[in-house]
């Protein structure tokens, strides 16, 4: 069971802490993965699934389902174990009909530059707002401030970011294909993750 939490104070700020990892697949599927071993609910891990169309959220359990689709835009929801592992260099992922294995790339200079900004700089909101425009221009389609699809304000502060070498992802036993990138840009929130497979340590923190 979820961590039972009292009901969230208007204004009061959520932070989560954690990576995100996002991929597409040959068959047409975008997948993004949130790992956050800290957060208002304990350790949780959620899947965003996106194909045809239709975005489909994967949540641990109801608490978790309610907050997401209460700040983000979905059109199906599914509660079902969510089991992402951490290893060095690799994610796999279990959720629903989703199998996946990532393999992380080597850091790139924008993951050099992310962890070159000192983290509580880098997590702060004061400087998602400030580096919201760069972001734009560097990478197409991401945000790092901005009104979520139910008009809660979010933050992103990412300080790390690695390419994905490789993804072998399967749908309800149905093999996915090669990796590709995440084309069109997901529609879950106000902004999309980055075009080129990756995952992105961060800090994300939403004002309910």
């Amino acid at each position: 069971m979820g961590l039972r939490r009292p009901p969230p104070i208007i204004g009061e700020r959520w932070r989560f802490d954690g990576e995100i990892a996002a991929f597409g697949t040959a068959a047409g599927h975008r997948v993004v993965v949130g790992r956050w071993p800290v957060s208002p609910f304990g350790p949780i891990s959620d899947v965003m699934v996106e194909a045809e169309g239709t975005r489909l959220l994967i949540a641990p359990n109801e608490e978790v389902a309610h907050f997401l689709t209460s700040t983000y835009r979905f059109d199906s929801v599914e509660v079902s174990t969510v089991e992402v592992i951490r290893r060095p260099g690799r994610l796999a992922v279990a959720a629903g009909g989703l199998r996946a294995d990532l393999r992380l790339g080597r850091r790139g200079w924008l993951g050099l530059l992310l962890r070159a900004v000192p983290r509580p700089v880098a997590t702060a909101p004061a400087w998602a707002t400030l580096v919201d425009p760069l972001a734009a221009i560097l990478l197409p389609g991401v945000r790092t401030r901005g009104s979520t699809g139910t008009g809660r304000q979010e933050w992103y502060g990412a300080w790390d970011l690695h390419p994905l070498a490789s993804v072998t992802s399967s749908w309800q036993g149905r093999d996915l294909g090669t990796m590709a990138e995440v084309c069109p840009p997901v529609r879950f929130g106000f902004g999309s993750t980055p075009r080129r497979p990756s995952i992105v340590r961060l800090t994300t923190t939403v004002q309910l």
